[in-house]
């Protein structure tokens, strides 16, 4: 009641995650519904995404946005940026911080020695290098090879406290909140006594370095991603105006890594730890039209100019005309039978955000009286199949980074397989820098490179 009377901002909207989409969904229909008004916030939104919130009705169901979604062609041709009403698309003007981006793809996407040779090159050579890969498997591994590249020369690598790691979301709250301050420090703005050093280091890392961090990298390297997010991977390049930069990097580049031909099709069979997150067997982004669309896109144009091309971009590779278009183009039936599984899971997606959601429209009782509000007090999750266990260590572990007490780490559901946790809390086994513990059966390390399966 109380906040139905104030404006509700959400940043960072995003069009390709259905499950969280049908949940704010939910949660602006109820807002909205009572009185309030929301602004939504995102660089990245396509016409298609943008026309379903403009017409949600107080149920939280799109009304009318389907027969109303403009063709592709008005859709690259609406303003950007651009303040977006249910009367309409009104320009916003420029903000002065365009940038003209050079990209290109290099078939290296499986080759860690590669990217980390291509990488540690840069460094070498001055720059500010931030490595984003799709998985932490991959993270891991380019980690671990740029260390061995690197060899005695040690001032290229990130770490915190003296410690070399990489930045991902396996790690415990404390030691998270370390690297988040170190990866600031090291690739930040800075100014005065907080400016950052010189010369060139590599930062290797996962999605976790695009959200919510204030970072500016003089070169990117990246796994190949939806354009939207390919955006937001972007906007960590060159974020900020410097004099500083090296020679080689007075202009922002960035380097997308593909499969070894560039051929996406492959991933349709793919099994998960080869996919490194492409594709069905990937999880992590599913819909391959969207990521071949996207390899298209930058192939043909080799610089990308940033916000001038967003709308195009976004529209090019998300639009339901061009994703339609895709699948005749590749000619196989194997990606007809992907676009109607893409198309079955973001139904099933949808159902599955539609039955955790409270609809604030129906009574707090059913027919016999009884209440039928949800009584488990489970969250929502803010990633489907992102289901995440609490453990308790007794005794804790150690950080690897401050040597802090680690009481609790949190783990993948699915790494338990259906194994229940303990009621009690858990030993550990300690080493130097790291420390091990067992859940039936299965066993887990935790160190400088985060929590893995032993």
């Amino acid at each position: 009641s109380c906040l139905a009377r104030n404006l509700l901002v959400v940043d960072e909207v995003h069009a390709s995650d259905v499950y969280m989409g049908v949940v704010l969904q939910g949660l602006l229909a109820a807002h909205t519904g009572a009185g309030g008004y929301a602004l939504l916030m995102s660089a990245t939104l396509g016409s298609a995404a943008r026309e379903r919130w403009l017409g949600l009705d107080a149920k939280g169901t799109t009304v009318g946005a389907e027969e109303g979604f403009p063709g592709i062609d008005e859709a690259i041709a609406t303003p950007y940026p651009a303040v977006s009403t249910a009367d309409g698309v009104a320009g916003a003007g420029e903000n002065g911080q365009d940038k003209a981006v050079s990209i290109s793809t290099v078939g290296d996407m499986r080759n860690h020695g590669a990217v980390a040779q291509r990488a540690l090159d840069a460094a070498r050579a001055g720059a500010k290098v931030l490595v984003v890969r799709n998985t932490v498997r991959y993270a891991v591994a380019t980690q671990q090879r740029v260390e061995e590249l690197a060899g005695e020369d040690r001032e290229r690598l990130f770490a915190v406290k003296g410690v070399p790691t990489l930045h991902h979301g396996r790690f415990a709250a404390g030691d998270r909140r370390l690297l988040d301050e170190r990866v600031e420090a090291t690739l930040g703005k800075g100014e005065g006594e907080d400016s950052r050093a010189g010369g060139g280091v590599v930062v290797v890392g996962t999605q976790t370095l695009e959200q919510s961090l204030d970072i500016d990298a003089d070169l990117l390297i990246t796994d190949l991603c939806p354009v939207d997010v390919l955006l937001q991977r972007i906007g960590r390049l060159h974020r900020h105006k410097r004099g500083d930069r090296p020679d080689a990097y007075v202009e922002p580049q960035c380097v997308v890594l593909t499969p070894a031909d560039g051929e996406l099709g492959p991933l349709l069979a793919t099994g998960g730890q080869y996919a490194n997150g492409l594709g069905e067997h990937g999880r992590v982004y599913v819909d391959l039209r969207i990521l071949e669309a996207t390899r298209r896109l930058i192939d043909e144009y080799p610089q990308w100019r940033i916000p001038e091309m967003n709308r195009e971009l976004v529209e090019r590779a998300t639009h339901p005309a061009a994703l339609e278009a895709i699948v005749p183009e590749m000619g196989d039936v194997q990606w007809r039978e992907h676009a109607i599984r893409v198309k079955g899971g973001q139904l099933g997606d949808g159902m599955t955000a539609s039955s955790a959601v409270i609809r604030f429209n129906k009574s707090f009782f059913a027919d016999n009286g009884e209440v039928v509000f949800p009584g488990d007090e489970e969250s929502i999750r803010t990633r489907l199949g992102d289901g995440r266990v609490e453990v308790p260590l007794d005794p804790p572990g150690s950080s690897p980074f401050d040597g802090g007490a680690i009481e609790r780490l949190a783990l993948s559901a699915w790494w338990l397989n259906g194994v229940e946790i303990p009621q009690d809390p858990i030993a550990v086994t300690e080493g130097d820098g790291w420390f091990e513990f067992s859940i039936g059966g299965r066993r887990f390390r935790y160190d400088r490179l985060g929590l893995r399966r032993a």
